[in-house]
C-alpha cells in the first residue's frame, strides 16, 4: 500500500484516486503524523441486476410464448385458488368441539 504526503496527494489527486482503485487502498499522511486512507467506495449491486440470457429467438417470439402460457393458464387464474372447481361441493368448516374432561 502506497503512502502519500498530503502535499504529494494534492498535486497528483488523479494518481492518486487511480492507485487507490487499483489497489484498494492508498493512505495520505499529514505534516502533524495523522494518517488518512482513501479507499474506493464499493456500492452494493441491486439484486435485480442479474446477467442476460442469450438465445436465438427472433424478435416477438418470447412474447408469443408467454402469451400462449398466460391463455393456458387463465381459466386457473380466473376461477382463483380459494374458490372451489365448478360443480363440486365444497365441505363446510368444522366447528371443534371441545370433549369434557
Amino acid at each position: 500500500m502506497k503512502v502519500y504526503t498530503y502535499s504529494d496527494a494534492r498535486q497528483q489527486l488523479a494518481a492518486v484516486l487511480d492507485e487507490a482503485s487499483k489497489e484498494g487502498e492508498v493512505r495520505i499522511r499529514r505534516r502533524d503524523g495523522s494518517v488518512f486512507a482513501v479507499r474506493p467506495l464499493r456500492e452494493a449491486a441491486s439484486p435485480l441486476d442479474i446477467p442476460s440470457v442469450k438465445t436465438r429467438l427472433r424478435p416477438g417470439e418470447l412474447q408469443e410464448i408467454l402469451d400462449e402460457a398466460r391463455q393456458a393458464a387463465d381459466p386457473y387464474w380466473r376461477r382463483g385458488v380459494a374458490e372451489p372447481r365448478p360443480g363440486r361441493m365444497t365441505p363446510s368448516p368444522r366447528k371443534r368441539v371441545r370433549k369434557p374432561r
